[in-house]
């Protein structure tokens, strides 16, 4: 079973920063490929930047590379999402999802992730 639960959404001013974990528990969790979504309402799922554990690799949306870091603890089970530079396009519902193995690689269709958190809520004012 897997469990993916995120916190640490919030609204903040563009320009601020916020971090978003993701408690990801499952076996396996380790060679996983972890990503996070965003989605607001009425627009398809969007891929912002997925790790794969299995090759090291990480992975970004030119929308956020430069701004936004994934980062991970292992021993505690969490993924990190951290935003800095926020602007207001970011604002979206935040996903954590997982890609258990044996798979070929990480892709950022999020159909091909069948674990989802609950998601977390951002919002960046203008």
């Amino acid at each position: 079973q897997v469990q993916l639960v995120e916190s640490g959404g919030g609204s903040v001013q563009a320009g601020g920063s916020l971090r978003l974990s993701c408690s990801a528990v499952a076996n396996h969790i380790n060679s996983a490929c972890l990503a996070w979504f965003r989605q607001t309402p009425g627009k398809e799922r969007e891929w912002v930047v997925v790790i794969n554990n299995l090759g090291g690799n990480t992975y970004y949306a030119d929308s956020v590379k430069g701004r936004f870091t994934i980062s991970q603890d292992n021993a505690k089970k969490m993924l990190y999402l951290q935003m800095n530079s926020l602007k207001p396009e970011d604002t979206a519902m935040y996903y954590c999802a997982a890609r258990l193995p044996p798979y070929s690689s990480c892709t950022s269709s999020y159909s091909a992730y069948p674990y989802w958190g609950q998601g977390t809520q951002v919002t960046v004012s203008s």
